[in-house]
């Protein structure tokens, strides 16, 4: 056994001990039986929570390997066209994220609450998609084009489950940066992770919108902008949209009964298996940037013309320097907090 793993097994052990006093303090009929040796109950109790999170890493990390294939299938088929079909190509990016967002979630926050950020996710984004391509309102005139797939009146499916992966991830990013603190929910503070979430899940839409739109045109943007072709209203209404999500999802937590899992027990570790899934992500970007057989020059909606090479490298940079400082950030407060908590059962 790593030691990594014998580290969890016995934070779990000692933990699931607090629990079982815990739940006798609470407890005004239910007795322990005499004799109860709460060691030997902690550590069976560790036993199975360090085989069940072995066999949940190991899954976490498959979803990750996915993500990576994903990439390589992308890049092979800019590299031959015609070969990959573009919306198999989005489907491969979105599922794995989704699923680890699920799997990820659960592990921390408990299955209800996953599936209440899943859900929120989908409903919030879909409504605020819908709504900006009648009216404009909050991302700009645009319309999607067939090339991803069926769409719940004027969005693709896809697109909508999108923001359950990313959106997680942004999530889970925002939070470590936020440091171990166990009140992050009290007072004002309920609104703080929402904002710095917002901001860090609309740098991964700073890395990938042109691409996808200008140059993939899976979405068409009707009036163009400054951003190759992509107007500065969408990064507002990300940060919008984003945040509505964010913040119904901290007010879930804080009042929802039982919702916040096990966030303050979790592992450092199974912390940074997310951290690394996001960035994962931004390094698949830095692909887009390897020359393909495709036109050097596109145009947008307005008729303004882009060099390819310099969106994929714009694209590229807000990869390393957004998302990449981000993940880096995370990653270092996650180790500040573990010398701080060194040796607690809660670390």
């Amino acid at each position: 056994m790593s030691p990594r793993l014998q580290e969890l097994r016995n934070r779990r052990a000692q933990w699931h001990r607090q629990e079982c006093l815990r739940h006798k303090a609470r407890s005004k009929t239910a007795e322990w039986p005499r004799g109860v040796d709460f060691g030997l109950l902690a550590r069976g109790a560790g036993d199975d929570v360090a085989r069940t999170g072995a066999a949940k890493m190991r899954v976490l990390w498959g979803l990750i390997a996915a993500y990576v294939g994903a990439d390589v299938l992308f890049l092979v088929a800019g590299l031959y066209p015609g070969h990959v079909p573009i919306v198999v190509s989005v489907a491969l990016h979105i599922f794995p994220p989704l699923v680890f967002a699920l799997v990820h979630g659960a592990m921390v926050y408990g299955w209800r609450a996953a599936v209440a950020f899943a859900g929120l996710c989908v409903v919030v984004g879909n409504v605020f998609e819908n709504v900006s391509t009648r009216t404009g309102f909050p991302f700009g005139h645009y319309h999607f084009t067939e090339r991803m797939g069926p769409k719940i009146l004027q969005v693709p499916i896809l697109l909508g489950l999108a923001y359950v992966g990313m959106g997680y991830l942004s999530w889970t990013v925002a939070r470590a940066m936020l440091g171990g603190r166990r009140d992050w929910l009290a007072g004002w503070r309920v609104a703080t992770l929402p904002l710095l979430a917002s901001v860090v899940m609309t740098a991964w839409d700073v890395a990938m919108d042109p691409v996808w739109a200008t140059v993939g045109h899976l979405w068409i943007w009707e009036q163009g902008g400054a951003y190759f072709g992509v107007p500065v209203s969408n990064l507002v209404g990300w940060l919008l949209t984003n945040y509505v999500i964010y913040q119904l999802f901290a007010l879930v937590l804080r009042w929802g009964r039982g919702m916040n899992g096990n966030e303050e027990n979790f592992a450092n570790g199974y912390r940074r298996v997310a951290l690394i899934f996001y960035g994962v992500t931004a390094a698949g970007n830095l692909l887009l940037a390897i020359p393909t057989p495709r036109h050097p020059v596109v145009s947008d909606a307005a008729g303004v013309a882009w060099r390819v090479r310099d969106i994929t490298a714009a694209c590229a940079v807000a990869s390393v320097v957004f998302m990449g400082g981000f993940a880096v950030c995370a990653w270092r407060r996650l180790g500040e907090r573990g010398q701080e908590s060194e040796g607690s059962p809660s670390a």
